[in-house]
């Protein structure tokens, strides 16, 4: 019986003296990658070169045509095996400078308010439209007006909710007047809207984005608006009751155009049908360089392989960069490349990340998945936080990023780099998300943090 005890309590201590001891090689490794990122990494000098020499990389446009052929050309150098993958994509123009002035206002001096067309918005004309403004908080007051809008510009003046600690909560919040605002309007007779632009900050900086039309009904000009200039149209309002405003936009939807995703990846050595994305969105709106969205998501993407190949690590499972093509005004390439995967009966996806929220100080990694299959694998994640803790990298539930969700229904699991987040909306879809903007310590701690999770990942599988 003796000798039964001591048997058991041998076997009962291996997998403590084997996971202590895989923790301390896993440590090891996870420090070499942060120190070969700190050191080695090549996401900013390549993050810089996109952004000085190509600039805006809106899909279809001559920019992001060269961006395809940059990625590539940068992927082929470090020696991985890449590839292109065709999608056509929208091709929507801004045109000329967009024009907003009052027409009757004696208190509003501006003679131009800063403004920049929504992205897939249909143009004015030349000749423009002049409407009384009607201003509203929510598309639930447009309702309650009803043909009370009618032949008139509605003014969706609803702040980013500044009490939400996470600022992308309160850009989902505030988001649907810029999504749906011109179609709810339209509705009831409206000619055009503008848009409080999407921000926490008071600042003279137009955004853009992306809205969709409901089909049922007439498609008309919408642009977003500065905030001050949103503060002061609204003073204007109040104080003189009526205020008439001139609108002029140029932009229009061209047929769509051929693109691409670009492909980069390591074979896996042991299961090479088993495969890891990491992966950002090459496309970006057309006022500026996309820095931040996403062109720092995209280098930190390819940086991981760097990291991998500076550290000597050969992985098990291939890991596959994917730059998508289309993520602001299309998911084109996201959803081309779900269909691929789900036709390839000689891969399975297992596991995709995203960077898709700036390249500042990453603060987290959140987890999701269909709903059978989570629990047991996020269970398997969150056993590494004590590796990831000491870089400021905390494990949790939450959403994956826009490009890789239509591969949530092939059963595998996703996750989205959490930066700090307080920044990000000074410059997302403004004319200031250049390179200036972008920390490199910062951008090489994202590719760490990713390269570090699917070191552990493809070491032990899911």
């Amino acid at each position: 019986m003796k000798k039964l005890f001591t048997i058991l309590a041998v076997l009962c201590s291996l997998p403590l003296s084997i996971s202590a001891q895989n923790s301390d090689e896993d440590a090891i490794q996870i420090r070499k990658i942060y120190d070969a990122a700190m050191t080695q990494s090549m996401a900013y000098p390549w993050l810089y070169d996109m952004c000085t020499k190509i600039g805006q990389r809106l899909s279809g446009s001559a920019g992001a045509a060269k961006a395809v052929d940059y990625t590539k050309k940068m992927l082929d150098t470090t020696g991985f095996s890449t590839r292109l993958q065709a999608c056509m994509v929208p091709h929507w123009v801004r045109g000329e400078k967009e024009i907003l002035r009052t027409v009757n206002s004696k208190t509003l001096k501006i003679s131009n308010l800063r403004i920049l067309a929504i992205g897939n918005s249909v143009g004015s004309g030349a000749k423009g439209i002049t409407a009384d403004v009607i201003e509203v908080k929510s598309l639930d007051d447009v309702d309650a007006l009803g043909d009370k809008v009618k032949g008139k510009i509605v003014f969706y003046n609803r702040p980013m909710d500044r009490t939400q600690i996470s600022t992308f909560a309160a850009y989902g919040g505030a988001g649907d007047q810029r999504r749906a605002g011109a179609s709810r309007a339209a509705k009831y007779g409206a000619i055009g809207v503008v848009v409080r632009s999407l921000t926490t900050e008071l600042d003279d900086r137009p955004h853009t984005g992306s809205l969709v039309y409901d089909e049922k009904y007439p498609k008309i000009p919408a642009v977003c608006i500065s905030t001050n200039d949103a503060e002061k149209l609204s003073k204007a309002i109040k104080t003189e009751g009526v205020i008439k405003l001139f609108l002029r936009t140029m932009c229009q939807t061209l047929p769509d155009a051929p693109s691409h995703n670009v492909i980069g990846e390591i074979k896996g050595s042991e299961f090479p049908n088993e495969v890891i994305v990491v992966g950002g969105h090459l496309d970006s709106w057309d006022p500026a360089q996309g820095a931040h969205d996403d062109g720092a998501g995209c280098m930190q993407s390819m940086d991981v392989l760097n990291l991998m190949k500076r550290v000597g690590y050969k992985p098990k499972r291939t890991i596959r960069c994917v730059l998508f093509m289309n993520e602001e005004n299309g998911l084109r390439g996201g959803t081309k490349y779900a269909e691929e995967a789900k036709a390839n009966s000689t891969e399975k996806h297992i596991f995709a990340i995203e960077s898709d929220a700036g390249g500042f100080t990453p603060r987290g990694i959140t987890f999701d998945a269909e709903t059978d299959i989570f629990i047991e694998k996020f269970k398997k994640v969150s056993s590494w936080q004590s590796l990831l803790q000491p870089y400021g990298v905390e494990i949790s539930k939450g959403s994956s990023g826009a490009d890789i969700g239509p591969l949530k229904p092939q059963k595998l699991l996703l996750a989205g780099l959490r930066p700090d987040s307080q920044r990000y909306f000074d410059f997302h879809h403004t004319a200031f998300d250049k390179i200036e903007y972008v920390n490199r310590r910062e951008l090489e701690l994202g590719a760490a943090a990713m390269a570090s999770l699917i070191f552990l990942i493809d070491k032990y599988g899911l």
